[in-house]
């Protein structure tokens, strides 16, 4: 397990769309450690693969009492809708903004080994989420600013 450096927006490994894991190995479950180790030193909600430079269809969230792993993640319903701010650890604070997401998720993804699992989460955790999927297409939440009023 180890720190790992958060690449930070203008990094090409940030707007790129990540490629599915194929192999569930030691390796997969050195990154989940790692992403859980660099997330926990940082204070974050959630990080992802691609901001620790491995453009893999991976990401951790760890928020509200809502712990996950998610290896090729997707969300499969989405319900009700949420409009709070937003911030990253890849993109300055100055450019946290209000962004609109779902109010409930339910992601259908894999664990470190391979078994699916689907998982129903609210609030900030569907949040997190979003944003974290977000990371994988190579989408940055500024770019979902909420224009309302």
């Amino acid at each position: 397990m180890a720190i790992r450096e958060i690449f930070q927006e203008g990094e090409e490994c940030l707007s790129k769309r990540c490629r599915e894991v194929t192999v569930f190995d030691e390796k997969l479950s050195k990154l989940i450690d790692d992403l859980f180790d660099t997330l926990h030193k940082a204070d974050g909600a959630g990080l992802a693969a691609p901001q620790i430079g491995v453009v893999r269809r991976v990401a951790v969230v760890d928020v509200d009492g809502v712990t996950m792993e998610l290896v090729n993640p997707q969300i499969i319903k989405a319900e009700g809708e949420q409009i709070g701010e937003e911030g990253c650890l890849s993109v300055d604070f100055s450019k946290n903004c209000r962004v609109l997401r779902p109010q409930t998720v339910t992601v259908r993804a894999y664990d470190r080994t391979g078994k699916l699992f689907e998982r129903t989460v609210s609030d900030l955790p569907a949040r997190c989420v979003c944003h974290e999927l977000d990371h994988l297409e190579g989408i940055l939440f500024f770019t979902r600013k909420y224009q309302g009023k």
